[in-house]
């Protein structure tokens, strides 16, 4: 038994030793390999326009612009040269290490937007910025938001097509009142419409449809029309209609029933705006107005916004609104960031990133 003993610690030792030796063969190997790897060409970036040939890498691979493309994701689309993708993926590469640079919140808009929204709603790019993100998480599950201007879906939620950054709808059956047929009016108007109309919107992108009441029927297919609107990811009259109407029909609204209540931080704004467009500005018990009769008449903002938070839960976590546990986690984000202090969502990134790290359903 002694010497099996031994046998066994000598084995092992010899083992130890063995494995040692591969590895050090091994990692020598990976060296010379990844010294022949080329290195990654400039990260890609969102805020970029790229032509055909340009080049961008992201995550260790390289790519190549296709044709003219701002804003679309490499790792998403991609395809060989015939597929019809904005992006050619290449070999894998060898990431540089070089100092991180700190990311523009007011790159996420065009300056036009930028100025539109500083004098409107008295907040900036940054605070817009983090705004959207506590936003697109819940309904995207992703904090890049600016990756869906030319967002497109029918999500058989009996409102029709669901379009853009804050989910306009066409309308149907459980949705009469809807704010596409704005957007399409907003964007006839941004594209220098002297007498901007729907049908002059529509005529414009190339699709067809018309107004039922206060529906908008579209009677293209839903692969045309939504490829239609896909296409217009990156154009800027379709990106200055979609703030305007998104203005129009949500923020304004929650601006003046912040102000009202003499609160004009970020984060209560941006609540109220959330909770807008997720269940509706004004109307029945459950939208925002419904929800702010329920959240009492403290003057002071973070006793009121205490209340709206735990009466808003009562709300979302049906299926009508978010799929459990989306909407509890969807007014955490909010409400975590207000026992936080991070009110004002300036140097708020980490905070940001940190809240929204919950796995959606």
């Amino acid at each position: 038994m002694r010497i099996s003993l031994v046998c066994l610690s000598g084995c092992s030792l010899l083992t130890v030793f063995g494995h040692a030796d591969a590895r050090g063969s091994a990692a020598g190997s990976e060296a010379r390999v990844a010294a022949k790897v080329a290195a990654c060409e400039s990260a890609w970036n969102s805020t970029t326009p790229y032509v055909s040939g340009n080049t961008a890498s992201y995550r260790g691979t390289n790519y190549t612009a296709a044709y003219w493309t701002q804003g679309n994701f490499p790792a998403t689309s991609s395809g060989a040269a015939e597929s019809g993708q904005p992006w050619i993926p290449g070999a894998a590469c060898r990431e540089l290490k070089t100092a991180a640079k700190p990311k523009s919140h007011d790159g996420n808009f065009s300056p036009a937007t930028l100025q539109f929204l500083k004098t409107n709603t008295g907040l900036d790019g940054e605070q817009w910025d983090n705004i959207m993100k506590l936003i697109n998480k819940p309904e995207q599950d992703d904090l890049e938001w600016t990756k869906f201007y030319g967002y497109c879906e029918n999500i058989n939620d009996r409102r029709g097509y669901t379009i853009g950054i804050f989910g306009a709808t066409t309308g149907g059956p459980r949705d009469t009142g809807p704010d596409g047929p704005a957007l399409f009016k907003e964007f006839d108007a941004a594209s220098g419409a002297a007498n901007p109309s729907i049908a002059g919107g529509l005529a414009r992108i190339g699709v067809h449809g018309s107004m039922h009441g206060s529906v908008l029927n579209i009677t293209d297919s839903a692969k045309v029309f939504c490829g239609k609107i896909e296409s217009l990811q990156n154009n800027a009259a379709w990106r200055e209609a979609m703030w305007h109407t998104f203005y129009n029909v949500y923020i304004k609204y929650s601006l003046q029933q912040a102000h009202q209540r003499g609160f004009k931080s970020a984060l209560t704004i941006g609540s109220f705006v959330d909770t807008a467009l997720n269940q509706g500005a004004s109307g029945d018990s459950d939208t925002l107005e419904g929800v702010l009769s329920k959240s009492g008449s403290s003057t002071d903002e973070k006793t009121f916004m205490t209340s709206f938070y735990a009466q808003r839960t009562k709300v979302v976590d049906t299926n009508q609104y978010n799929k459990p546990p989306n909407g509890t986690n969807r007014v955490k984000e909010w409400s975590t960031l207000l026992k936080q202090g991070v009110t004002n969502l300036k140097n708020a990134d980490a905070a940001v990133v940190k809240v929204t790290s919950w796995t959606m359903k």
